[in-house]
């Protein structure tokens, strides 16, 4: 039988998909409230890969990455993905979200992204939360499973996600 070891504390990344810069300005600013500093925020990038939020957003979305200085621990996705709806519902306009967060989290092997939305690959998780492994890590570089969203396919991200590991690996060296 094996024993019950400690999980080492994993990083939080938040991806933000938006329209207007006052709105992203405004989300990063309440999540660095709940969640502390941020050590990463990526280049704002289009969000050309569906056309999935249009109806509630309007067209040419940008996207952009934060990863948070403070580590978490791995099961506290579930609470953190309810505390990003709610973030989500406090923006919104006309009953019109104006920002889409999605967090997850960076271990040294694997990216996972937490979903309001169950699917054959999915884990329940808790608080309505279900939990993916989007990414995994492989000869030093993140890579993608066939249901890996396509927009989490793409190369900057992979090179954003890459960034972010290089940050946590240094700081889980001494843990």
């Amino acid at each position: 039988m094996g024993s019950v070891k400690r999980h080492t504390p994993v990083k939080l990344i938040i991806g933000c998909i938006f329209k207007e810069a006052a709105a992203y300005q405004r989300a990063k600013s309440i999540l660095e409230r709940r969640f502390g500093p941020i050590d990463f925020e990526s280049a704002i990038l289009d969000f050309t890969h569906t056309d999935y939020y249009e109806r509630e957003f309007g067209s040419r979305l940008k996207r952009s990455f934060f990863s948070f200085k403070k580590l978490i621990a791995a099961d506290a996705l579930a609470v953190i993905k309810n505390a990003t709806n709610r973030i989500e519902r406090k923006l919104s306009r006309n009953n019109l979200r104006r920002v889409n967060l999605d967090p997850g989290y960076l271990a040294l092997s694997k990216f996972i992204l937490a979903t309001t939305k169950d699917y054959t690959h999915r884990i329940y998780l808790g608080k309505g939360i279900y939990a993916e492994v989007t990414l995994f890590y492989q000869d030093k570089g993140f890579k993608t499973w066939e249901w890996t969203y396509p927009d989490y396919r793409s190369n900057a991200y992979i090179e954003i996600f890459n960034r972010i590991r290089a940050i946590y690996a240094g700081q889980i060296k001494n843990i």
